[in-house]
């Protein structure tokens, strides 16, 4: 599987001495699910932003189709990579529909006109993140689980090819998690590249097809599910005692 983003022994600091990260390669193929996980302040949104070219690292490189994301120019780069941070606090005065648009501003010219690809992408991204019947809402009228839809729907709308996502699920009832890892699951089954930060080890485990363990700025162990979720290795990162099981259902660990 060639990779479509790659990290190339990164490192990042936040003020002189205080690194973050350390020396983290991964690379991430087209049709390829990443789960990053690890506890609380392990580098995992660092790393994200990094992927993202919203931070430059001291060290090392990120590559997007073979080259370095900082040779992308801004509209350039946005029809490559969608990423949505953790917990927006975005407060549009738009209609929903309007939100989801915005996911089309990489392409469109210089009057800034919807052509009829654009509407079907829009249409077709409400749709995909179940927020098609809140598109004539405002946006500030939503709930928190709902406004996390809506910005999931503006960047599908984005048709990219590397997908960013900072803990997505975060504010997203039972039923809308499960619905946006299976999203997620099935557009990487189309080709593209994502990579979601996650809390949920059970999600990851089930639908994630690498995941990528941190801790203290480090990088400890990538692999398939199974090599992953052991658990030594989870009680190391944790600093928790975690019992893992095998899922009644899916055999997957859990």
């Amino acid at each position: 599987m060639d990779a479509v983003l790659s990290v190339a022994g990164c490192s990042f600091s936040y003020g002189e001495g205080q690194f973050c990260l350390r020396g983290i390669s991964l690379e991430v193929g087209g049709g390829e699910l990443v789960g990053l996980v690890g506890p609380n302040g392990s580098g995992k949104s660092t790393l994200l932003r990094l992927m993202a070219g919203i931070l430059r690292p001291a060290d090392g490189e990120v590559l997007v189709a073979g080259r370095p994301v900082s040779s992308y120019q801004r509209l350039e780069l946005a029809r490559q990579v969608a990423f949505l941070p953790q917990s927006p606090t975005a407060a549009f005065e738009m209609t929903v529909r309007e939100v989801v648009a915005l996911g089309r501003y990489p392409y469109q010219g210089p009057l800034g006109l919807l052509r009829d690809s654009d509407n079907r992408a829009i249409l077709g991204a409400l749709r995909d993140a179940e927020a098609e019947p809140l598109a004539e809402r405002y946006f500030s009228t939503l709930s928190g689980g709902e406004k996390q839809r809506v910005l999931l729907a503006s960047i599908l709308a984005q048709q990219p090819r590397v997908m960013l996502l900072d803990e997505p699920a975060a504010a997203l009832d039972i039923h809308h998690k499960s619905h946006l890892f299976d999203l997620l699951w099935m557009l990487s089954r189309k080709g593209i590249a994502a990579v979601v930060v996650t809390h949920d080890l059970n999600a990851a485990s089930e639908f994630c097809d690498t995941l990528a363990l941190l801790e203290g700025g480090r990088l400890i162990e990538v692999g398939p599910p199974p090599r992953v979720m052991r658990e030594e290795l989870l009680a190391q990162a944790y600093q928790t005692p975690l019992r893992v099981v095998e899922h009644p259902v899916t055999s997957s660990p859990m």
